[in-house]
């Protein structure tokens, strides 16, 4: 009996193998899923629900759940073709399902990334099938709503909230993500956006403000004193999105080759400098190092990276790391405090500082750091940013208007879904919901401090002589988990 020319494992002729398959980048890039996935689902998860006051914990955690399922299904109904489909507009896709074994079980393709290179036809076809697509590109739609709803935590109404996901999925961030990827004018123009600092962060930081204006300011007791309920908590959350991360960029090339290799290393050094250089800020001007300015100081390098990551030197990924970890702390720390404007918005988790602006600083960076030959990796056509002369400055140019469109439209669209929604539903909790939290709004509380889930009865547990001064606020709701609602 013959030998067969390949062991069986790497035949083609399998069912399940047609000769498109590559099962290195398939393999790969369902882990970089993955690992985006992990990123929202538990990572922003955790950080949202222990950066937070305790009585609102429950809540922040539920809008990164319900958003994390709504953005799959509208993604795989409609959302994903308006984003990566066939063009219907400039900007936008035509909308269809992604659900149909045929298109699923066939080769990814981005049909309206068809450009000339060298006098020849090119389109984006990555080695594996249209479902690892699918996927991979949901686990950046839905972080970027997440992301989002870090500027309205403490005071969002949970019902207006799960209007807000898919209209804004669908109106806003598939404009975003088929202009820049999909085929769109900005792509087809030559606007670099490698992974997401205009798509997502840009996207989410200027989406968040606006959303954080029309909805309203927190409880007056609530923006004052907003204490994070376990700093630990936090701190493992942060880790699971640093780790993350590298499934981000990594996968933005859709293949495991040079690229990937690149970008991952870029990322973790921009992170690490920026997390560095934002401490060490908060140890000059305030005296001791905080735990939470240094979260924000890894995710500004992270964000800062995103839009180059594969494709700047790594010497530039520590320049954008400095300046990553120390002009968002100057906005957050000193401007923002100047700015009427800024003083006005209540802007939860500062995600304006530390992603539209650290995306648009990003954005412009890689236009100055775009390295030619990293370029010629993974760009469809011949980029170089302005630091290595010829038509870099263009490149630069082209990325401030890439800018200017993304923020234009997340700031017109965010503001008219959230008018249309507030004829129904009011954007913001009824006072009683504010002032009581969790135990209100979802009839459970993250810690059930007495006993197994029980309710604070001063008459049972006495505390009498107790220094402990806070106001014990009596419930009204019987249903769902018991524990201490207190008013910090």
């Amino acid at each position: 009996m013959a030998t067969p020319p390949f062991p069986i494992a790497y035949q083609q002729e399998l069912p399940a193998v047609p000769d498109w398959l590559n099962k290195g980048d398939n393999a790969w890039q369902m882990t970089a899923s993955t690992l985006v996935g992990i990123q929202s689902m538990p990572g922003l998860l955790i950080i949202y629900a222990s950066i937070v006051k305790k009585k609102w914990a429950v809540n922040s955690a539920f809008m990164v759940l319900y958003a994390f399922a709504a953005v799959l299904i509208c993604w795989v109904l409609v959302c994903y073709r308006m984003a990566f489909g066939d063009q219907l507009l400039p900007f936008w896709g035509k909308g269809a399902p992604a659900l149909g074994q045929k298109y699923l079980v066939g080769r990814a393709r981005v049909p309206e990334s068809t450009h000339e290179v060298d006098g020849q036809t090119v389109t984006t076809e990555p080695f594996y099938a249209m479902a690892t697509l699918v996927y991979f590109q949901f686990t950046f739609a839905a972080i970027t709503l997440i992301l989002l709803a870090g500027s309205v935590l403490g005071r969002m109404n949970i019902r207006a909230w799960m209007a807000f996901v898919p209209l804004w999925l669908m109106f806003s961030y598939t404009v975003g993500a088929f202009s820049l990827w999909g085929g769109g004018f900005l792509y087809q123009w030559g606007v670099i956006d490698y992974s997401g600092g205009y798509v997502i962060h840009v996207s989410s930081g200027i989406a968040g403000l606006t959303a954080a204006y029309w909805v309203g300011p927190r409880l007056k007791s609530d923006k004052e004193r907003f204490p994070p309920n376990n700093v630990l908590l936090m701190l493992a959350g942060a880790g699971l999105l640093w780790m993350g991360w590298s499934g981000f960029n990594g996968g933005a090339p859709y293949a495991a080759h040079i690229a990937s290799s690149i970008a991952i290393l870029n990322t973790n050094v921009a992170a690490a400098t920026s997390l560095l250089v934002w401490t060490c800020l908060d140890v000059i001007f305030f005296g001791k190092p905080s735990v939470i300015g240094a979260v924000q100081g890894m995710m500004t390098g992270l964000v800062c990276i995103t839009p180059g990551a594969g494709l700047v030197q790594s010497w530039a990924a520590i320049v954008m790391g400095i300046l990553s970890g120390s002009i968002p702390w100057v906005t957050m720390m000193i401007l923002h405090k100047k700015c009427s404007l800024l003083q006005q918005v209540d802007d939860t988790l500062a995600v304006f500082h530390t992603h539209a602006v650290t995306g648009l600083l990003g954005g412009l960076l890689t236009g100055l750091f775009a390295e030619p030959q990293l370029c010629k990796l993974t760009l469809p056509e011949p980029t170089r940013g302005a630091f290595y002369g010829g038509k870099g400055g263009v490149q630069f140019l082209k990325q401030i208007v890439g800018a200017l469109f993304v923020i234009a439209w997340n700031l017109v669209s965010t503001t008219i879904i959230l008018l249309a929604i507030r004829i129904f539903i009011p954007l913001r909790m009824p006072e009683e919901q504010l002032a009581i939290g969790d135990d209100a709004v979802h009839g459970e509380e993250a810690y059930a401090l007495w006993g197994d889930g029980e309710k604070y009865d001063p008459r049972k547990h006495g505390w009498h002589g107790s220094s402990y001064s806070e106001d014990i606020a009596p419930s009204p709701y019987v249903n769902g988990a018991r524990g201490v609602t207190i008013n910090l």
